[in-house]
This record gives structure tokens, C-alpha cells and sequence, in this order.
């Protein structure tokens, strides 16, 4: 399963504000077995939120929308992913009916527009927060606000489901170009992903499907470098 996650608002954007959501989705998505194939952050605007989730919700199979949700001037994520759809907004009944009897908010103390979801999407109830999520065929709607969008995703996890990869790091003492190589016969070798991160030391992670290819991977590999032990 391949995904694409959009992250939404002039915050992320300015440097206002540290995009954490992206981080903790890959890492939950990847534990899932799916593949993040971008991420992408949008300003608040209807047009550049609808452009982007109309092109990504037909490249991959899922997009996963963070920010922008709510009734306030800035909050525009609900309008674009509409907009991708050729759909307006629309108060929804169940989302609100939720917050009555889950939330404790009365419908004639929410600010206007709290509730407004895409025409014919389903709510994603916001149990840390007010303003709901919602899932449009392939498009998942979350808010922006950490606590909020994670309390939010347990609630569709499992609609991202895929073949579990394992994940192996190996510390190496030596300078990046002199393992080049090395890690193209680790991959041809043994089949599996190689990627190498440098800092004090080169961190070299491997990936696979296939335990076993993992395990044979890091021991080929910490015969033939100068592996440190974490």
C-alpha cells in the first residue's frame, strides 16, 4: 500500500511551527507495512490544498491530510478537499449528533461551520478535540494538532495495512564513499533495502520483507566494515 501524507498550513511552511506530524505518521504507517511515497506541505489556501489532494488521491492509494480543520478563517482543508472532489461542504448530522453525546458540546454553542464536512464523507470523531475529521473515498482528514490527530488515527489505522518490513541498523566507522560497494552487493546479495545516514558515525539501516535476508545482511556486513557497537 502506498500513501502520500499532506500537511497543511503557512505555519509549517514559515518554520513556525516543527512539522512533527509528518515524522510520527511515517513512523506509524511504516510500522504498518505501508509505504510513504511523499509528503508534501501546503499553504492555507483552498486551491493549492485541492490541486494537491486531487493529484496524489489518484497516485497512490490513500492520502492522509493533517491541519487546516475547523471553523476559524485559516482553516481551509475541508473547502480544498471538497474542491478536489467537485463537492461543497455541508453540516454533518452524525458529526454533530457525536459531539452532543460524546463531546458534551451543545450544537448552539459551537462556533459556525465547527461541523462542515465534504458532501457524502464519512466523520471521524474527535475525541481529544471539537473539530471532526473525515474520510472521502481514498482521503483521510485529520486535524493538525498533534494530540488530536493521533487520539484520531487509532480510530482508522487499521484501514492502512500492508507487508510488514523488517528493520535492521548497523554503526560503521568509515567514511560513506568508501562503502559504496559494499552496499550495492549487500543489496544484490541479499535483496534487501540499504540506506546510509552519516554523522559522527554511518548509520547504515537495512530493510526487507524477509527476516532471515535481514539477519544474513547485518552479519555479512559487520564482517567486511568496521562496525561500532551501539
Amino acid at each position: 500500500m502506498n500513501i502520500a501524507v499532506v500537511c497543511v498550513g503557512d505555519e509549517l511552511l514559515s518554520g513556525d511551527t516543527v512539522n512533527t506530524n509528518a515524522a510520527w505518521l511515517g513512523e506509524r504507517l511504516t510500522e504498518r507495512g505501508v509505504t510513504v511515497e511523499r509528503t508534501t506541505v501546503v499553504p492555507d489556501r483552498i486551491a493549492d490544498i485541492a490541486r494537491v489532494v486531487n493529484e496524489y488521491r489518484a497516485e497512490y492509494d490513500a492520502v492522509v491530510t493533517t491541519g487546516g480543520l475547523g471553523p476559524t478563517h485559516d482553516d481551509m482543508t475541508m473547502d480544498g478537499v471538497a474542491a478536489a472532489f467537485g463537492r461543497s461542504v455541508e453540516t454533518n448530522e452524525a458529526a454533530l449528533e457525536w459531539l452532543d453525546a460524546e463531546g458534551g458540546y451543545h450544537a448552539a454553542d459551537l462556533a459556525a461551520g465547527t461541523a462542515d464536512l465534504p458532501v457524502g464523507s464519512e466523520p471521524i470523531h474527535n475525541p481529544e478535540g471539537v473539530a471532526p475529521g473525515c474520510v472521502l473515498e481514498n482521503v483521510y482528514v485529520l486535524p493538525g494538532v498533534p494530540t488530536e490527530m493521533k487520539a484520531m488515527f487509532e480510530a482508522i489505522k487499521d484501514d492502512f495495512e500492508g507487508e510488514r518490513r523488517h528493520v535492521t541498523e548497523v554503526i560503521v566507522d568509515e567514511p560513506e564513499s568508501a562503502l559504496v560497494e559494499r552496499f550495492n552487493e549487500l543489496q544484490e546479495r541479499f535483496g534487501v533495502k540499504v540506506g546510509s545516514y552519516p554523522g559522527e558515525f554511518v548509520r547504515v539501516k537495512i530493510e526487507s520483507t524477509d527476516e532471515a535476508a535481514i539477519e544474513a545482511a547485518e552479519a555479512w556486513l559487520r564482517e567486511r566494515a568496521d562496525a561500532v557497537e551501539a
